[in-house]
Parts: structure tokens; C-alpha cells; sequence
């Protein structure tokens, strides 16, 4: 693993998800085969392959410092192309840094990770407010998630996390995207953990190759998307866990 310090030029940025994204670092140590961000790498003068290498923004607290006095109030999502609890977190701790700001100037936050590493900051989300923690989960089945996830923490300690988050009255919710074979086993997982679910299909084709090299082509056709989309949908219903759609 490559790490970088880098310094950047700002930290708030507009988004379509929230009114604004921070992203502490640039790069992802999960690495996952289909993950959106991937793109980044063209803008980055590394070599190395997505999942090899980090860049940590050391001076992102400081810039959220100065920008929150600046910029209009609005949700905060954390973030959109980086994890901001991978391992590297641990170590420099930004995400933290950067969630006391938002914190202390009462700006609305909404957090989405893989990682246990976020209940760290337990002591900062239980005072925090209007906050939200989610996590990303698409498939029930530890072998699928090792296959297109490979640096990503397990299922069960995600779903675990979750528990902790949502027993300490934390608002918490999970992405279920792309949805990958046997999510239809989450639903059950996920009882009295969550507030709300968000499903999602394949959008993007950097894990075509994983498809094709484990069989799965089937599951990244609309077809596919439709009917576990639909059969979710209604196991959630029967456990009165609102979700919706976003396809």
C-alpha cells in the first residue's frame, strides 16, 4: 500500500447525494471491483492499481475549519469517492477531525462506510445531533462480498456495527448496491438495526470482468435487478422497514 501526504486546495465540495461531500483521502484501500471511483485514478500521478493506493489530504481539518465559516449550512455527506473509515483512518484520523468541525458549528451529516472502524468516534456521533450512519452491504454471502469487496471488512462485522450505531438511538441505514446474488438474505440481518434501506442496481461496468470470470453474468442483467429489487421490497415490508428503490 501506497500512502501519500498530500495537501489539498479545499474540502467541501457540492453533491448531488447531500448539499455537500467531503473526502478526506483519495483512493480506497477496499479496492472493490465495481466501485465508481475508480475513475479517480486519471487524476492522480500513481501507477499503482485502485486499492494500492491512498492519498491523505493532512490538511482536510484545517480547510473544514475555515470553509463551514463560509459556505452555507447543509448535510454533509462522508463521502463520495473514498471510504472515510478504510484502515489509513485509523492512523490519521481526518474523518474525525473533520466530523468534530461539522460538529461544532451544528452542520447536518450524513456518514456511509464498510468499515467498524466508525465506532471509534461513538463518543462524537452519540452528541452529534442531526447525524446519520450507513453502511454499504450488497449481498448476504461472505464468499460473494470476498470476491468483489477483497479489502473490505466482513459482513457480519458491518452488520454488527450497525447493531451498536442504531442501540445508542444513532440513525442508521444501509445501501444495498449493486445488489449482488443472495441479498435477499439481509432483510432478516437487518431487523431492528436500521431506520431505512436504500437499493441500488449495477451502474457502472469496472467489475464486468468479475462477472464473467465467476459465472455471474446473469446477475448483472435488468432482469436480475427487477426481480431481487421487488422480492427486497417486500421482505423489507413485512418487517416494516421502509426502503425504496433507486432505479
Amino acid at each position: 500500500m501506497n500512502t501519500t501526504e498530500i495537501q489539498a486546495k479545499s474540502i467541501l465540495s457540492k453533491s448531488r447525494v447531500c448539499e455537500w461531500t467531503i473526502n478526506p483521502y483519495r483512493g480506497c484501500q477496499h479496492g472493490c471491483s465495481y466501485c465508481y471511483a475508480r475513475f479517480m485514478k486519471r487524476f492522480t500521478r500513481h501507477k499503482e492499481s485502485w486499492g494500492e493506493f491512498v492519498d491523505a489530504k493532512i490538511n482536510a481539518p484545517a480547510l473544514m475549519t475555515q470553509e463551514v465559516k463560509k459556505k452555507e449550512v447543509g448535510r454533509v455527506w462522508i463521502s463520495g469517492v473514498c471510504d472515510p473509515y478504510q484502515p489509513v483512518e485509523k492512523e490519521y484520523e481526518l474523518t474525525r477531525r473533520c466530523l468534530a468541525v461539522l460538529q461544532k458549528n451544528g452542520w447536518p451529516v450524513t456518514i456511509q462506510t464498510k468499515s467498524p472502524l466508525v465506532l471509534r468516534d461513538l463518543d462524537l456521533l452519540k452528541d452529534f445531533g442531526r447525524i446519520e450512519v450507513g453502511f454499504s452491504i450488497g449481498t448476504g454471502n461472505e464468499e460473494l462480498r470476498s470476491i468483489f469487496e477483497p479489502g473490505a471488512p466482513c459482513i457480519e462485522e458491518r452488520i454488527n456495527a450497525l447493531e451498536v450505531l442504531h442501540r445508542e438511538d444513532i440513525r442508521t441505514y444501509v445501501m444495498i448496491a449493486p445488489m449482488l446474488p443472495n441479498a435477499e438474505s439481509l432483510p432478516s440481518k437487518l431487523e431492528g438495526k436500521v431506520d431505512y434501506v436504500l437499493m441500488d442496481k449495477m451502474n457502472y461496468h469496472y467489475a464486468d470482468w468479475v462477472y464473467r470470470k465467476y459465472g455471474l453474468q446473469g446477475a448483472r442483467k435488468n432482469e436480475f435487478f427487477d426481480q431481487k429489487g421487488g422480492e427486497l421490497a417486500h421482505l423489507f415490508e413485512i418487517r416494516k422497514i421502509p426502503c425504496q428503490l433507486l432505479f
